[in-house]
């Protein structure tokens, strides 16, 4: 058994699970990577170390600096625990109707929290902690949507991880929010194999599939654009909350106990395995499912649970 110096040292290396039992198509292979188990608890851990990390090692964040992101809540968890064991104050903004397991973690890891309203979601809390930002200079703001070092982490993690364990990946499927993950492992995985076809997951617009944003919803995360997204993606599906939480529930009966975004995942390596001949297809478990497990998502009747998710962030 490995000994880390830090918990910050156990960020990364997780497992990849075959759960090809849940193919559409028997000459497709299924993987997805389990970043639930991070120690914050999912694959925004990451990004976290990479952000605060490279803003030490420039010098635009110093001992003692006040951390400042928006978040849906696994940013906010993996900078408030990076935070936390490092010494930094943290203050997270975060829309009023996420799940009330994150802003208890957030608040078992020290942070301050400040709400913004449900109806402007994840935008919304980008906005307000953009205006923190501009009243707080002395605070250090680590706006994940437009942080360079947010698809590093995975262009250098994530990325070089998957095919050291699967060279045969012929497809990856990953949801897109603030994009850092699709842009850096897609990127990583084309230098690799240019045939590697990369292929985006996100919410219809006007829907909430939180954690995912739609490229039609007029905000654009920098972090996609200034890598040429666009160009990076083979293939884009839309998945909706009713298939992500359906999806969400397969994974549970194959013992894979994930988060809803999980589900639109999946949901879109199932249309991914329909539509091609044979492959081996590999997604990423952005988060495990214990921290929306006050939602019944797993349990109560699905249409009251599609609807709630109108109202509650779940993803």
């Amino acid at each position: 058994m490995a000994r880390y110096e830090s918990v910050i040292d156990t960020i990364g290396n997780t497992p990849l699970v075959d759960v090809s039992e849940l193919s559409p198509n028997p000459r497709v292979t299924l993987l997805i990577k389990l970043e639930g188990l991070n120690p914050g608890g999912s694959v925004k851990d990451r990004a976290a170390k990479y952000m605060i990390e490279e803003a030490e090692k420039d010098g635009s964040l110093r001992p003692g600096q006040r951390i400042l992101e928006s978040s849906s809540g696994n940013t906010a968890a993996g900078l408030a625990l990076i935070a936390k064991v490092k010494g930094y104050p943290f203050t997270a903004v975060v829309p009023e109707n996420v799940s009330v397991e994150r802003v208890k973690l957030l608040r078992a890891f020290g942070a301050d929290i400040i709400v913004s309203p449900a109806a402007e979601g994840s935008n919304g809390a980008m906005r307000r902690a953009q205006a923190l930002a501009a009243e707080h200079p002395e605070w250090w703001f680590s706006f994940q949507y437009g942080n360079p070092a947010n698809p590093r982490a995975h262009f250098e993690g994530t990325g070089p991880e998957i095919w050291r364990d699967c060279p045969e990946v012929t497809h990856f499927v990953a949801g897109l929010g603030t994009a850092g993950t699709i842009i850096g492992v897609g990127t990583f995985l084309k230098q690799q194999n240019p045939s590697v076809s990369i292929w985006a997951v996100q919410p219809p617009a006007g829907e909430t599939v939180e954690g995912l944003k739609s490229l039609d919803e007029g905000f654009i995360p920098p972090v996609f654009t200034d890598n040429d997204g666009y160009s990076l993606l083979d293939r884009s599906r839309v998945v909706g909350p009713r298939e992500s939480i359906e999806w969400s529930r397969r994974l549970a009966e194959a013992g894979i106990f994930a988060g809803l975004s999980t589900g639109a995942a999946m949901a879109g390596v199932a249309r991914c395995a329909s539509e091609i001949d044979e492959g081996t297809i590999v997604t990423i478990s952005p988060d495990g499912g214990w921290k929306y497990l006050s939602t019944d998502a797993w349990t109560g009747d699905l249409d009251e649970v599609v609807e709630r998710a109108k109202h509650e962030l779940y993803f």
